[in-house]
Formats: structure tokens, sequence, C-alpha cells
């Protein structure tokens, strides 16, 4: 009787043009356990498993990417040796089977290329008006497109100048050493990002802490402890408003939490967070931080590289105004990319005072994220059940857990979908949401901006257990604050 009414229910559903299957159209489920539940769910609409599985295949493949990687590095030097290293003048390219390798290797792509599977069986068991409607209105791309166009403008050379400046007069009060730039870009960029968002924030940490950092030659487990770290940073560092953080801007308007509430309840125990989990992991790491000190000395005596003409000030306040306008209309793409075409025509026009705009880091984090939207949406048929049936501290915990293998902001959305949550409920899987956020590279929606800029000092590329390990502690020490500060 059950499965005949939620069948009629989900057809229904169907009729009307409805996919995935809206939440509210399961009935019959009370008093039914989680596991009845969903496979309940699963009953009514098969498809629900196939999407799951195929999403569940997508994560394990994030895992092996670097696996792939390595081995098409091995297959390129191969061909290249087995070619005499060039052919007519120019290097020989990596092979095909190299270079497919290596597409499969790219943890960016990863979402994207298990699209195709998922969108043929959807076509296969759906028809194709239903893809087609499902990636044209049920998904939004918005975030994905956003964080491409505020990645590329907070990586160009005004935007890092001035954020250099202002990191560096902090580093300045201890000597400019490794040390003072490493805390400097590890607590005060994270916590900017709560005003220029967190993708903003995210590259311009990641690519000073290249700069500044990985560039002296620290060794792998101090640059997985730092990559842990910005990744965990950053994610909590957006919660001092209402409108940086990606899962904070899912509630924040349902909700009713204005910047007042947000820094008063989540922000400064954030912030006391991060500076604790930087003070442990340099005192942990002050033997590493001294040598960097010692090759940075080493570095200093060398001659110097040719000075680039300066930045006038109205090119960066030109600069400022793009990136702070993409802020203020960032659910608005029209004009967020209406605006990024003349920032690149602006750019190509102050050429001289610019650096070469690179779109390839910002093309694939956005192809990540529009893969991981893909995938996320169709999710919501077994999320949405779980954390609606935690109390406060396991919700926290199921929320910092869930979102290691999903991105926070869909967490959060899904739980303001759940009736009658309480007060406490909704602190405690936002607590768990940003807590989260670093363990893993889809966990927050900043991280493959990170990874696509910082990626090139891991040999073998970031290897997701190294990222955990890394992230650890200092996800620790986040979950602690939001439990035990009153």
């Amino acid at each position: 009787m059950i499965a005949a009414a939620a069948s009629a229910a989900v057809e229904a559903a169907s009729q009307a043009g409805s996919f995935p299957v809206p939440l509210d159209s399961y009935t019959g489920e009370q008093g039914l356990t989680l596991p009845q539940v969903l496979l309940h769910r699963i009953d009514v609409d098969p498809f629900n498993a196939v999407a799951t599985a195929i999403f569940l295949l997508a994560i394990l493949h994030t895992f092996v990417a670097p696996k792939f990687l390595a081995l098409s590095h091995r297959l390129r030097d191969a061909h290249e040796a087995r070619n005499g290293g060039a052919e007519g003048g120019r290097p020989i390219g990596l092979g095909f089977l190299a270079g497919v390798l290596h597409f499969f290797g790219e943890v960016e792509a990863v979402f994207g290329i298990w699209i195709i599977p998922l969108i043929a069986v959807l076509v296969a068991t759906k028809g194709w008006k239903t893809a087609e409607k499902f990636l044209h209105s049920d998904v939004k791309f918005t975030e994905a497109i956003f964080v491409v166009v505020i990645m590329t403008i907070s990586s160009t050379r005004p935007i890092l100048d001035l954020a250099e400046r202002a990191l560096g007069a902090v580093a300045r009060l201890g000597g400019r050493s490794p040390l003072a730039w490493w805390l400097s870009i590890l607590t005060v960029g994270p916590l900017a990002g709560s005003f220029i968002t967190e993708p903003a924030a995210m590259s311009i940490c990641a690519i000073l802490i290249g700069r500044h950092i990985f560039e002296l030659g620290p060794r792998p487990v101090f640059r997985y402890a730092t990559l842990g770290l910005l990744f965990v940073n950053v994610s909590v560092g957006g919660t001092l408003t209402s409108f940086a953080a990606p899962p904070v801007l899912m509630v924040a308007g349902r909700w009713g939490w204005d910047g007042v509430f947000m820094f008063t309840r989540f922000g400064g125990k954030a912030a006391i967070g991060i500076v604790i989990a930087n003070a442990l992991y340099a005192l942990a790491f002050r033997r590493e931080l001294g040598n960097l000190a010692k090759t940075a000395a080493t570095r200093s005596a060398a001659p110097a590289e040719e000075t680039l003409l300066p930045v006038p000030v109205w090119v960066t306040v030109s600069h400022l105004f793009f990136l702070g306008f993409t802020v203020f209309t960032a659910h608005t793409p029209a004009m967020f990319i209406g605006a990024f075409l003349f920032f690149l025509a602006f750019t190509e026009a102050t050429s001289e005072v610019q650096s070469p705009v690179n779109l390839r880091p910002p093309l694939l984090v956005g192809f990540f994220l529009a893969g991981l939207v893909v995938h996320g949406t169709l999710q919501a048929w077994w999320i949405a059940p779980i954390l609606g049936r935690l109390s406060a501290f396991p919700l926290m915990v199921g929320a910092t857990i869930l979102t290691a293998f999903n991105d926070n902001a869909a967490i959060t959305y899904l739980a303001s979908l759940v009736p009658g949550f309480s007060d406490t409920a909704k602190y405690a899987v936002m607590a768990g949401a940003v807590t989260g956020g670093g363990l893993t590279v889809i966990a927050n929606a900043p991280n493959p901006a990170g990874q696509a800029i910082l990626g090139k000092y891991f040999e073998e590329g970031i290897s997701p257990l190294g990222l955990f390990l890394g992230a650890l502690l200092p996800t620790l020490v986040m979950a602690l604050c939001f439990l035990l500060i009153g």
C-alpha cells in the first residue's frame, strides 16, 4: 500500500515534469527506519540508486586520480625517450594514451567525466527532454561560473600585489621570515574571505603560499599540513559575514541569519580556532620553518630578477572595482559575466603592468564545480532523511562527515529543506558543514582553486589521504571551538 501510494506520487511528479522527484513527493514514510526509507525511495524511483552509484564511483576516482597522473608521466617519459625527446625542433607531446591518462588524472576533470555515464543513463531511462530540462532548469551553475570569474580577477597582478603588501605589513612584525609570512597568509587571508568571498581568499592565499613558502622546497609532510590548514581555515574563515561562504549563503535568508548573528555565533569562534590551529602547526613544524628561513636568506642574497613596471594606483583601484562588483552581483550571472568581459578588455589595454591572464586553472575549477553540482543535485533523496533524523551532536558529526563527500553548501541547503529544524539543529549542521570543509577537495567550493594553484608543488599530484591527514588536526580544533565556546 505504501509503495503504491509513493509510486503514484512519483508518477504524478514525473508527469508534472519534476526531476529529480521533489522530497515532499515521497509519502507514507512515517514510522519507517532510515534503511527502510532509503530502500523505499529506491523502490519508487530506481534512478536514485543509479545516480548515487555513479557519484560514489566519481568520488573513488578522485582518490585514484594521482595514480593515473603518475602512470601518464611514466608513459610520457617513455614516449619521449623512444622518439629522442624532440621532433622537428619541437617537444613531443605525451602520446595519445599518456594524454588520456593525464586527463583522467586531473582531479578537476573527474566529476565532469562521470557526468557522461550519468546523462547517458538518464536519457536511456527517462528520455532526452527530461535530461535537457534537468541540466537547463534544475541544476544551478551560478556558483561555478562565479568562481571562475572571481578566481581570475583575484589572481591578477594588481590584486595580488595589493594583497601581498597588506599581508607583508603583517609579516613585517615577524621580520618577514617564512614563519611570519606563513602565519600572516593563513590567519589574515582566510578571515578576509568573509569580505572578498572565500574563492577569492583561497586564490590569493594559495598563490602567496606558493610564492613565499612552497618555492623554498619544504618537505612533503609540511606541504600537506599547510594545504590542509589552508582549506580548513578558508572554510571557517568566511563565517564572519552572511554572504561570503557558500554554505552560509544557502541558508542565511531562509533562516534569518544576518551579519551580526554570523559574527557572534560562528565568526568569533572560527577566528579563535584559526589562531589555535595555526599555533599548533607552527609549533609542530618550527624546525621546518627554521630551515625555510635559512633557504630564504640564501635566495635573498642572489641577484635580483628584472624589475617589473609598478602598477599605477588607478589600475589597482579599477581591479578592486571589478572585484567588488563581482561580489555584489554574485547571484546575477548576466551582470558579473558582462563586467568580466569588460575586465578582460581592461587587462589587455593595460597589459604593460599586468601579468598574462591564465584562464586554465579557473576554467578547470569551474568544470569541477559544475560537475559536482550536477551529481550533488541528485543526492538529496538520501542526505535529507539522514540529516532530519539526527540530534544536535550527531548532526554536527554527520554534517562534517557528509561534507567530506559532498560540497558543504549542498549539505546546508538540504538541511534547510528539512521541516521542523530547531535552532540548535541549524547551528549544528552549519558548524559541521564549515568544520569539515577542508577534509577533501570536494568538501568546499573554493578547495579546487587551491588545488589547481598549489598542485604543481606535489610531484605525483595531491594525495587525498595526505590532504585528509593534513586537515584532520585543524578540523578537530574547529569542531571543539564550535562545541565548547559559548
